[in-house]
């Protein structure tokens, strides 16, 4: 990884259990607000290993770099699997724990025991036309995700050549959501929905479980569709690759894609909007960014502001020390990516100031024989959108200043709430877009993707539920 990490005496590990430890909640108004703050606080009573409250349920939080690569490289000390959960095998996690939801589905980000090696293995296999540029697909896949952004951009410009705009509702958010629609094959805009329920089990609001209901029986349709007719997309290549897979199974797979390609990818997309626009007086920034190295800034923004903040739990195959403590056999374990960047071992010998330069060391993406399969698809996405944004706006200025942009966190993601920007179009008139048309709400949507886009600057057609809001985002002014 090309990073020291130094390495210290090792205090005596405290042997008190978990749950008398007096756990302090995390999720509090401090961590939506100010999270680096909660993460030091942590660090400072606890060490490198916190107990927590995650809302009535007590963990571990994983705060240091170097025990967070322990955890995450360590499989088998470490495994995934809520089978592994002693408190929810004794019936100590309560039925509506708020985070149930979104842990509940046993898919290839979560799941533990013999099945995961075949799942994997299944996944890349089905990944891999996707994610290699020299494939077929993965050129669509961009060719598609350019056309996508282009009418995003289009579309926007409708409220004029100059104006004001919130870049995270009107691009970041939906781009990821279109992309998600090429990769499952989502006739016309059936996608929608499923985003919008996706982001409400991300949040582990009270709507979270109904949420969830809706979206399993959306994706156990689509996953049924692609079953009885293949297609040259994501949900046909994982069954040609895992064939003993059952539609439920595969409607797992297909909410776990769906989430990752969605906020994951809207939230990257964003924060590497404010590192351009917020880059050094020199311009340095947007000139690795008119150099092609996209890329690099985003490697820059996972450091400092990942969108995945804390991964999903993985448990103490038996007691074992980790930080200033004993973790007992069965114990939930939480990786916190955004305390493990702030490790002063860790954070205190990287570089700072470079333009050009960053450490590919961070955790964003995980690490280990588990690190994201799709790590390199929802990085191609959100470089393609970055991209596109610098390339069409002849000038992009935050309407707020950085220090008062809209947060809001979830156990597992942190994102900005909205993205307001002072915008200029550069080259020539975009044609407007019809608008849709209320009066005909069962005109069949126009597919969201085509394989190849047509003029990037054609007519925008559709009339889902979610062009009807981003037009009348623009007729209110933005």
């Amino acid at each position: 990884m090309g990073i020291h990490v130094v390495d210290e005496t090792e205090p005596v590990p405290d042997g008190t259990p978990l749950a008398d430890l007096d756990p302090e909640p995390l999720l509090t108004r401090d961590y939506e607000t100010r999270p680096a703050l909660v993460y030091e606080r942590l660090r400072e009573r606890h060490g490198p290993v916190a107990p927590v409250d995650l809302l009535g349920v007590p963990a571990w939080l994983v705060l240091g770099y170097r025990e967070s690569l322990q955890v995450l490289q360590d499989d088998t000390g470490w495994p995934k699997g809520l089978e592994n959960w002693r408190a929810r095998s004794e019936g100590r996690v309560p039925a509506d724990w708020p985070l149930g939801p979104s842990l509940e589905v046993n898919h290839v980000l979560i799941q533990g025991g013999d099945g995961y090696r075949p799942l994997r293995a299944a996944w890349d296999a089905a990944l891999r036309p996707f994610q290699d540029p020299r494939n077929p697909q993965a050129k669509r896949l961009r060719n598609a995700v350019t056309g996508c952004a282009d009418e995003l951009i289009t579309l926007l410009a409708q409220g004029g050549r100059a104006g004001l705009a919130d870049l995270s509702a009107q691009f970041s958010r939906p781009l990821p959501l279109m992309a998600a629609s090429h990769l499952l094959g989502f006739p016309g805009s059936q996608g929608d929905d499923a985003l919008m329920d996706m982001w409400r089990v991300l949040d582990a609001g009270p709507d979270a479980e109904p949420a969830l209901a809706r979206l399993l029986v959306t994706l156990r349709e689509l996953a049924a569709a692609k079953v009885e007719r293949p297609g040259d997309d994501f949900p046909s290549h994982l069954v040609a690759a895992h064939p003993d897979l059952t539609v439920d199974e595969l409607a797992r797979e297909l909410f776990m894609l769906l989430g990752m390609t969605s906020d994951h990818v809207g939230i990257l997309i964003s924060n590497t909007v404010v590192e351009v626009i917020c880059g050094d007086s020199e311009g340095g920034v947007r000139t690795t960014l008119s150099a092609g190295m996209v890329r690099e800034t985003m490697n820059r923004v996972a450091m400092r502001k990942p969108p995945l903040v804390n991964f999903v739990p993985r448990f103490a195959a038996a007691d074992t020390p980790l930080g200033n403590y004993t973790v007992r056999a069965g114990d939930p374990v939480w990786v916190s990516a955004a305390a493990a960047h702030a490790d002063p071992l860790f954070a205190g010998q990287l570089t700072p100031g470079s333009a050009t330069i960053s450490s590919r060391a961070h955790l964003s993406w995980g690490a280990g024989p588990r690190q994201c399969p799709a790590r390199e698809l929802a990085s191609t996405i959100a470089a393609v959108g970055v991209g596109r944004l610098f390339e069409r706006f002849g000038h992009l200025e935050l309407a707020l200043p950085v220090d008062q942009l809209p947060w809001r966190s979830s156990p597992f993601m942190r994102g900005l709430r909205s993205l307001p920007v002072r915008y200029e179009l550069s080259g020539p008139d975009v044609p407007a877009a019809p608008e849709p048309d209320a009066a005909l709400p069962d005109v069949p949507d126009v597919p969201d993707v085509p394989d190849v886009p047509d003029d990037p600057s054609r007519a925008v057609t559709r009339r889902s539920s979610l062009w009807r809001y981003l037009t009348g985002l623009i007729r209110s002014g933005g």
